[in-house]
């Protein structure tokens, strides 16, 4: 399952005014930027901001941003009065706010490597409609990637603040690094598990990392974005865990994707991996191509549990983040609603 648009409205519940108008700035500028394109790229920048995605990194971002400012107006206030306060009650201006340029960022980067990743794996399907790749060919694809990756280093350098634009960079460079990775590994169906997490920290983790930890640094508490850069990057190795679940256990019509694609595009993850370690003859079956007899085979050997209660792990590790911060009240429940929902999308 995917998050539903339920739990994510609790989530912008849970963060208040500003996250919720954040968030809505965002689409804003999204929508102006694709608008804002010549075509032949116009049309498919705009089928790909309204094919579904539910902005999860930048929601974490502009959580991540309102916490840094409760935890800075608490200890101000702590310092001035001796007494705390529970929150920051700040709502965003319009699309120049700074957390909304750097939401938009984290988010057209996420989208880039989407776009290119269908036009590598020559995918049909994105969020359960034609990918860019399958709808407008490969050079258009391509070049839209490329548009998108450009456009978010501009929104950010906007800002003028040096540290945001290098964790993104660095976020950059690993996805990059993570997708070659994986392509070095195509067909190869015994990936070492560590190699297999490692390209999971890199091509997944390190945005929902960067997310968390420029949110940090946008709201005035750069000693925070080491925590809660931590929080984003257990939390996204979760994710990338339970979607490699979902894979091989999910329904096209849910997951938005076809049956074991990555299995079909050569990618061995952690179920396969798990499900050949323990299923003799398995081999054989990837080879064919039989799809069915290796879903079912990941389900009866016990991969996809061993694969999610590895993945909750990292939701402990994640959760074990927020323990301590001084700050109550809903924005760390939002955080830990996001887990929450991270968790149920491979149940």
């Amino acid at each position: 399952m995917t998050a539903t648009a339920d739990q994510i409205g609790q989530i912008v519940d849970l963060g208040g005014p500003a996250v919720r108008d954040g968030l809505v700035a965002v689409e804003h500028r999204l929508a102006a930027l694709a608008a804002g394109e010549a075509e032949p790229l116009r049309s498919p920048f705009q089928a790909t901001l309204t094919a579904g995605g539910k902005r999860l990194r930048p929601l974490l971002l502009l959580v991540a941003v309102e916490t840094a400012k409760a935890l800075r107006a608490t200890s101000d206030l702590y310092e001035a009065t001796g007494r705390t306060v529970s929150g920051s009650r700040s709502s965003w201006p319009e699309v120049d706010d700074p957390a909304v340029r750097a939401a938009v960022a984290v988010e057209l980067l996420h989208t880039a490597t989407l776009v290119h990743d269908d036009v590598l794996d020559r995918a049909p399907l994105r969020r359960g409609r034609p990918s860019v790749f399958s709808a407008y060919g490969r050079t258009t694809a391509t070049a839209l990637g490329d548009l998108m990756f450009a456009r978010a280093f501009q929104e950010l350098v906007a800002l003028g603040d040096p540290v945001s634009v290098r964790q993104l960079t660095t976020a950059a460079y690993a996805l990059v690094e993570g997708e070659l990775m994986q392509r070095a590994d195509l067909g190869n169906w015994r990936v070492s598990r560590a190699r297999y997490l490692a390209r999971c920290r890199l091509k997944t983790a390190s945005l929902f990392e960067a997310a968390c930890a420029i949110g940090a640094q946008i709201g005035g508490q750069p000693e925070l974005s080491h925590r809660l850069g931590r929080f984003g990057a257990s939390l996204g190795l979760a994710f990338q865990l339970l979607d490699d679940v979902l894979d091989f256990v999910g329904e096209t019509r849910e997951t938005g994707k076809r049956r074991a694609g990555d299995l079909l595009d050569g990618i061995a993850t952690l179920p396969l991996i798990i499900a050949l370690e323990r299923t003799p003859g398995l081999d054989q079956a990837i080879e064919e191509g039989d799809v069915d007899t290796v879903c079912r085979a990941v389900v009866a050997s016990g991969a996809a549990t061993d694969t999610r209660t590895l993945a909750r792990a990292y939701v402990s590790a994640a959760l074990a983040e927020l323990d301590g911060l001084s700050l109550g009240g809903d924005l760390v429940r939002a955080l830990r609603e996001i887990a929450r929902v991270v968790v149920e999308r491979g149940a």
